[in-house]
């Protein structure tokens, strides 16, 4: 599917946050994210082949009272080129990590795919699992 002759994910995840202006210096100064367009209280974002949507004002699609950390129960995993580069952006602003940088591998019939990756938590308490492929063992 096609809009203004853009390409667009066909699931992009849009988080409520409680202040868009810290989530946009979080998500553009220190993950490295460019954004796509903005509107009042609210930015779509792109990091690589991902995407996501920052809004602030979406409190009447709140299934729950909103606490924090918000999204409990789930992380969104995010492949970048280089895992590395952006926990060292993170670790010098001190930003405290949810886990640490370390090389994981996940088997799958035949395969065993590993990963260089960390977790940290977003300004509203979101986890994000930033991920960068390592070469497939066999």
């Amino acid at each position: 599917m096609m809009r203004n002759s853009q390409r667009w994910a066909t699931l992009v995840p849009e988080l409520t946050v409680s202040n868009l202006e810290t989530s946009l210096a979080f998500y553009c100064n220190l993950i490295g994210c460019s954004v796509r367009f903005t509107r009042l209280n609210f930015a779509y974002l792109e990091l690589g082949a991902a995407e996501l949507m920052l809004d602030a004002t979406s409190e009447d699609w709140a299934t729950a009272e909103r606490r924090y950390p918000s999204g409990r129960g789930i992380n969104l995993q995010i492949e970048v080129a280089d895992v590395t580069a952006i926990r060292d952006r993170l670790v010098a602003a001190q930003v405290a990590l949810f886990r640490p940088l370390e090389d994981c591998a996940y088997v799958q019939a035949t395969a065993i795919h590993r990963q260089r990756q960390f977790l940290v938590q977003d300004p509203d308490g979101y986890l994000l699992r930033f991920c960068q492929p390592l070469p497939s063992l066999a």
